[in-house]
């Protein structure tokens, strides 16, 4: 499945009105540990390796340049076998050894994530606060080709438009963690286009 998703920093009034009429689907709480090398090379190239309550999971960039891009779209690998495949490590290889062998050592960890999870005509919509106080939203479709991603875009455009919401947020809540936290790492980001 390939994850089409637009984030927003909502006002109160624009959280109201999105999730008016939504169904709830629940709260819950994580813990998220992202991993890169001392030279970004994952996060530079828009790859996000993560241990969400200690399972592994990576999202693989389907972006546009980011002159071109207006929502955030990524294949979703969440499991071991997945991702290890995915980087082509050798055969028996473990998560453990894998991180080991590239170096890979957390570089933002975002101790408790708060999130209400809604569902409105066809929409997931994700409400997170984080630990570090930040919060936003994001309002995504799961679609099952490439094919359907602009279109996604566009339906999520239009779904947040509807509720007032115009503008998307400029970074989710590792950019803004690694920006409050590492200088130097978020200056890569600038430098390689992965923010403007």
């Amino acid at each position: 499945m390939i994850e089409v998703e637009k984030g927003f920093n909502l006002t109160e009034e624009q959280e109201r009105a999105l999730i008016d009429g939504a169904e709830f689907l629940g709260e819950k709480k994580f813990t998220d540990v992202y991993y890169d090398d001392t030279q970004y090379s994952l996060t530079l190239s828009d790859h996000w390796l993560r241990k969400r309550d200690g399972r592994f999971e990576l999202k693989v960039s389907m972006n546009k340049p980011l002159e071109e891009r207006i929502s955030d779209q990524y294949e979703e690998l969440e499991s071991d076998e997945a991702i290890l495949q995915y980087f082509k490590a050798e055969a028996g290889k473990t998560m453990a050894s894998f991180l080991e062998e590239k170096n890979y050592k957390p570089f933002c960890t975002v101790v408790t994530t708060t999130r209400r999870k809604y569902r409105k005509e066809g929409f997931n919509i994700d409400l997170d606060a984080m630990d570090f106080g930040y919060a936003c939203a994001e309002i995504e479709l799961m679609i099952e080709d490439a094919s359907s991603m602009e279109e996604a875009t566009q339906s999520i455009i239009q779904f947040a438009a509807k509720h007032g919401i115009t503008e998307g947020n400029k970074w989710g809540k590792v950019i803004e963690y690694v920006k409050r936290n590492n200088p130097a790492h978020f200056q890569a980001f600038i430098d390689a286009g992965i923010i403007y």
